[in-house]
């Protein structure tokens, strides 16, 4: 089955194929990617390469077309981003689907990523209705003041292949709600997921022409769309590594740079739990989407009296889990992205295991398919402890009490995410109080995404920007000081 028959109505082939989409479909300067399905290999077609060449000449474009989108009232900005939502509704089916063939996640993954599309993409088109600004204060009788928020410019953003369509939605639609153009580079191993199903959506929805580029490609292509002297901000989401790359070339070019980048995120297990709940909640956290998510449980810190109940619940769920194909059956994990990432799991479990770790379950995989795993006896020094694994590894260390929990939590230089199960809320409050991380869960695992709290990492997870209602007007926008007089005053030279 062709990528053409999977999405006839929004993305079909003849239109996209072997193109880049920057003020209409054309050919990229840079050849072609393939677009390939995940669990078997297979091609389902190719996508166009953008340039260096192609970078800078879509900066162009957007920025003479941004002027003109700046100037829409916000509520007509709005009903764009809406009528996309209301397409996202009509097509969610097929975009899951495609989500589970070129990523490989399981089906409900997929449905995910476009219901919270559907809501960050709406909850956007609502900032084109807020205020834009406020009148302040001045101590000169004559003078007016005003500060309001512009828009930053020209937008590039830069997503990752694991959760291809959310991660863009959640950049895109608020930076053209606020009247920004943008620019996205989506990840080579989801192009169309992550870009071409966006610019058919934009297409239909009737945004004008110049303000959104879709310029899949590699390293080479991100480095020119954060050099380029159009490009007024980068938001990037990826790993840690690419970020502190990103970060240093922007930082000497005084670029803003929204980062959020990888995450070895701490679930900490206390000893009044319900045992169960918290083995699945956990299982959920490290397992999601073959462990591929910035988010996922990386350590599961547990206290002594519980450990051995704890693990053996984890330990039984584990071993019930199916893997496979996630487009042919109804399975629990899909598989490792590609053949590079498999081979670091690998090495961390086996690392790890040579380090004195004890593999309980899962370790082995048949190609990309990587059988779910835990570990247990893991500790500080060793590559589960200590490195982001992106794949599905519960990697476990028990604790004695409060104080060592959180010490141990904190020994990381990550910081996106901590969760806390308890029965007592006052103690878990205080752990979390203590807690170096960008997000913190009570009672809960450590994946989870709502456009409604702020989400970004402290540390080597991020530079602290978030995306959410709080925070995405500051995010794409600055602030830019007005005043007037009725006429000019007198001054001593």
């Amino acid at each position: 089955m062709s990528v053409t028959q999977l999405t006839p109505a929004l993305a079909p082939a003849d239109v996209w194929r072997n193109k880049i989409y920057s003020g209409g479909w054309k050919t990229g300067g840079g050849g072609t990617i393939p677009v390939t399905e995940k669990a078997t290999g297979v091609e389902l077609g190719s996508i166009g390469c953008a340039s260096a060449a192609d970078v800078s000449a879509a900066a162009a474009i957007a920025t003479d077309a941004q002027r003109a989108w700046a100037a829409t009232p916000g509520p007509q900005r709005g009903d764009v981003l809406r009528e996309v939502a209301r397409l996202l509704e009509v097509h969610k089916e097929e975009i899951a689907v495609q989500i589970v063939r070129e990523t490989g996640s399981i089906r409900p993954k997929g449905q995910l990523e476009v219901k919270l599309a559907i809501r960050e993409i709406l909850e956007a088109a609502a900032l084109g209705s807020q205020p834009t600004g406020m009148i302040t204060t001045s101590d000169v009788k004559e003078r007016h003041s005003v500060a309001r928020r512009i828009p930053m410019g020209v937008v590039g953003v830069i997503t990752p292949w694991n959760s291809p369509f959310i991660l863009a939605a959640r950049a895109i639609a608020p930076a053209l709600a606020t009247g920004n153009a943008v620019l996205l580079k989506p990840d080579p191993q989801s192009p169309v997921s992550g870009g071409v199903l966006y610019a058919r959506l934009f297409e239909a929805a009737g945004l004008p022409e110049g303000l959104f580029h879709v310029l899949p490609g590699a390293a080479e292509t991100g480095d020119a769309l954060v050099r380029d002297p159009l490009v007024n901000m980068i938001s990037f989401t990826g790993s840690t590594r690419v970020g502190q790359a990103i970060g240093a070339v922007a930082g000497g070019l005084l670029k803003r740079t929204s980062l959020e980048l990888g995450g070895k995120n701490p679930y900490i297990v206390l000893d009044d739990v319900n045992v169960d709940a918290a083995a699945s909640a956990g299982a959920w956290g490290s397992f999601l989407h073959q462990g591929q998510v910035c988010m996922s449980a990386g350590r599961h810190l547990v206290h002594e009296r519980i450990a051995d109940a704890y693990i053996e619940s984890l330990v039984r769920r584990t071993k019930a889990l199916s893997v496979g194909d996630p487009f042919k059956g109804n399975v629990h994990l899909g598989p490792i992205i590609n053949e590079r990432q498999a081979e670091n799991v690998d090495r961390i479990v086996a690392e790890s295991v040579s380090k004195g770790a004890k593999l309980l379950a899962g370790g082995t995989r048949d190609g990309l398919f990587f059988n779910p795993t835990v570990l247990v006896d893991v500790a500080p020094g060793m590559p589960a402890f200590e490195e982001e694994i992106f794949g599905p590894v519960a990697a476990v260390t028990v604790f004695r009490n409060d104080d060592e929990a959180v010490t141990l939590a904190n020994q990381n230089r990550y910081g996106l995410v901590a969760a806390v199960a308890s029965s007592d809320l006052r103690r878990a409050q205080r752990i979390a109080d203590r807690l170096h991380a960008g997000i913190v869960h009570i009672n809960d695992q450590t994946v989870m995404h709502e456009v409604f709290g702020p989400m970004g990492g402290l540390g080597l997870s991020g530079n602290g920007h978030n995306y959410s209602t709080l925070t995405n007007i500051d995010q794409f926008t600055e602030w830019q000081w007005v005043t007037s007089r009725d006429e000019l005053p007198a001054y001593p030279f």
